[in-house]
């Protein structure tokens, strides 16, 4: 079974429970005296989507202002940022207003966003109205999702929506290639690409695996293409 990492940063205020929700992800564990983190911590977490596995990297950054410059380092070249905010803490939802537009303006161009409320077992003392954050979330086309670290609420889900969105990006990221072949293997079906390298000016073959389950049409689409090749070697792809 192939795997593809995932590189994933969280950004969000301190005390908001970011590492609370890597560490109950991570290790299906919640620590009521977790100490603030200090620059960022690293943590791996492999799980399957679909006919992949997919093996999270996860920079867990610090909240605290001072450690702010150093954030770039995680979210570049990150498939993913998850900015977390404190259901009862409205401050907290303002300053991730703030990272969504650093991420705009200095973040990888097809980065997964995800905002992710938590402390939701806290629902008596909420000062972010869902709706609110939904909707802000639905503005920027971001995943949004409530959680609870300390329940375990919506923290395997909040990872599942990634791994399923950046496949969704991954794909359509890959539709320039230009299809040659197409086989059906155990592990699912495989396309075999060609691809021209601009630098090397050479071309190479190149193999990817393309879900079934994500985009049957571009499957049939291929099937059908390499048949009329088949038939007619001068159609060209």
């Amino acid at each position: 079974m192939a795997i593809r990492e995932l590189k994933v940063c969280l950004l969000g205020d301190t005390g908001v429970g970011k590492s609370s929700i890597v560490c109950r992800f991570v290790q299906d564990h919640f620590d009521h005296n977790i100490s603030p983190t200090i620059g960022a911590s690293f943590l791996t977490k492999t799980v399957p989507c679909g006919n992949e596995l997919h093996k999270f990297l996860i920079w867990d950054t610090a909240g605290q202002e001072r450690f702010h410059s150093l954030a770039p380092m995680y979210y570049r070249g990150s498939a993913a940022a998850v900015i977390v905010y404190d259901i009862t803490k409205l401050d907290s939802f303002q300053t991730l207003k703030k990272w969504v537009k650093e991420l705009k303006e200095h973040g990888p161009e097809d980065i997964v966003v995800a905002i992710a409320g938590n402390k939701n077992d806290l629902g008596d003392i909420r000062e972010v109205p869902m709706k609110e954050a939904k909707e802000f979330a639905e503005s920027i086309a971001a995943i949004f999702i409530e959680t609870s670290a300390r329940n375990a609420v919506n923290v395997e889900e909040l990872f599942q929506k990634i791994s399923r969105s950046s496949s969704s990006i991954w794909l359509k990221s890959h539709s320039n290639y230009s299809f040659v072949y197409c086989k059906s293997l155990p592990s699912g079906p495989i396309i075999v690409t060609m691809q021209l390298l601009a630098k090397t000016k050479k071309k190479i073959l190149c193999l990817h695996s393309l879900l079934l389950a994500y985009s049957p049409n571009i499957t049939l689409a291929v099937q059908q293409k390499w048949q009329r090749h088949q038939r007619n070697p001068s159609i060209q792809f």
